[in-house]
């Protein structure tokens, strides 16, 4: 594995210099925006530094034939299947981060080969040289698979992820290369992020089983749309079930001083999207409702339907927490009303956080944002694909 770094003004000036001196077959590791600090900012720009890699197994194939020019903000697979790539800004270099599980995973490697060979002294048989068992893809294959079981990955999807990279590995890769390849394999299937940055629809619904925290999820968007984005924000809740969580909503409109509208039933959408047909931007907080329950659930999408498809975006907001099991009851009961992007909540409860793999490759809806405490505005982000990825194959938080 050749990893070099790349430093340039903008970040596809540094990828481009990636690509010209590794080849368009070069992986994009990390991504570091520097900024000098002191009295240097006065003299100096602040630059963009890349990690990039490149197989040396496919470096000199990659020289024999020029391949096809390629968007660098573009990240392929070996299906040549692009997704747009989603850096993280606050990451270290990711040969750093997964250090910890590459180490972990020779020592296991070299202590299940000494077991194989005393196995194998002691019934005094020659090992099969030529046997896929002497691989040691395979070896490394089966740790990976375990640390993703062990943080919760379904069985299906661990399996899914690992076979489409085991057939194109040439024998005994070697445990660097495999590792980056799982981690960029399952920064593909995490897929693009969205946000409400990229969405110009004005009204927001929240969806989603009780007790999940959707309103606190709520007041924590309105916080950074207002304070970061300087967007004119309103609030509406339809969560007339619980006193408490008009409560807690009023609470934070108050504090956030922006206005909140309490609707009892569908009818009253109309007359509420005219009192703010002024704002940029309006969350509505729905009743946590039942997903067993069909008559609760009619209320759920009479209440979408009141508001126009094309002026709408619902999120469906899931506690980390919950069994997959439920998981999957859940989402299959809102997809059958509307479509929705990702919210999982209390990530700072779990220690695994494969069912973030498995309801994205379950239902195909991008992930969004991912909250981790009760602190507002704190405690919530964009979900970080690469942070994910490093977590499922063992990697430190």
């Amino acid at each position: 594995m050749i990893i070099k770094k790349f430093t340039a003004g903008t970040e596809t000036e540094a990828i481009m210099l990636a690509k010209e001196e590794l080849g368009m077959e070069a992986i994009v590791m990390n991504i570091k925006k520097n900024t000098p600090k002191g009295i240097y900012r006065l003299f100096r720009k602040p630059t963009v530094e890349i990690t990039a890699a490149l197989d040396e197994n496919i470096a000199y194939s990659a020289q024999k034939e020029e391949p096809p020019k390629r968007n660098p903000n573009i990240i392929y697979d070996e299906d040549e299947q692009a997704t747009a790539y989603e850096p993280s800004g606050n990451s270290t270099a990711i040969e750093q981060k997964l250090d910890k599980l590459q180490n972990m995973l020779v020592s296991q490697m070299a202590e299940q080969s000494k077991k194989k060979e005393e196995k194998q002294n002691r019934e005094a048989e020659k090992p099969d040289a030529g046997g896929d068992e002497n691989d040691s893809n395979i070896a490394c294959m089966r740790l990976i698979y375990n640390q993703m079981i062990a943080n919760e990955v379904d069985e299906q999807y661990a399996n899914q992820v690992i076979g489409e990279i085991q057939h194109k590995l040439k024998k005994n890769a070697g445990v660097n290369y495999i590792l980056m390849s799982m981690y960029q394999k399952i920064v593909l299937k995490l897929g693009t992020i969205k946000t409400m940055d990229d969405d110009k629809k004005k009204y927001k619904f929240f969806i989603g089983p009780t007790g999940v925290g959707k309103t606190t999820t709520i007041a924590k968007i309105a916080s950074m749309l207002k304070m970061e984005q300087q967007k004119k924000v309103a609030l509406m809740t339809a969560d007339t079930y619980r006193i408490a969580a008009v409560e807690q909503l009023t609470t934070y409109a108050n504090i956030l001083d922006i206005p909140l509208q309490v609707i009892y039933s569908a009818d009253e959408v109309q007359e509420t999207m005219e009192k703010y047909k002024d704002y940029d931007v309006v969350l509505v907080d729905t009743a946590g409702r039942s997903h067993k329950n069909r008559e609760q659930r009619d209320d759920i999408e009479k209440l979408l339907k009141a508001v126009p498809e094309e002026e709408r975006e619902n999120y469906l907001v899931l506690s980390a927490t919950t069994k997959y099991r439920d998981l999957l009851k859940i989402t299959e009961a809102y997809s059958q009303m509307t479509d929705y992007a990702l919210i999982f909540t209390k990530l700072d409860e779990t220690s695994c956080i494969g069912n973030i793999l498995n309801i994205r490759m379950k239902t195909g809806a991008p992930l969004s944002y991912a909250t981790f405490g009760q602190n507002v505005p704190d405690d919530i982000s964009v979900i970080d694909p690469q942070s994910i990825a490093k977590q499922l194959l063992g990697g430190s938080e």
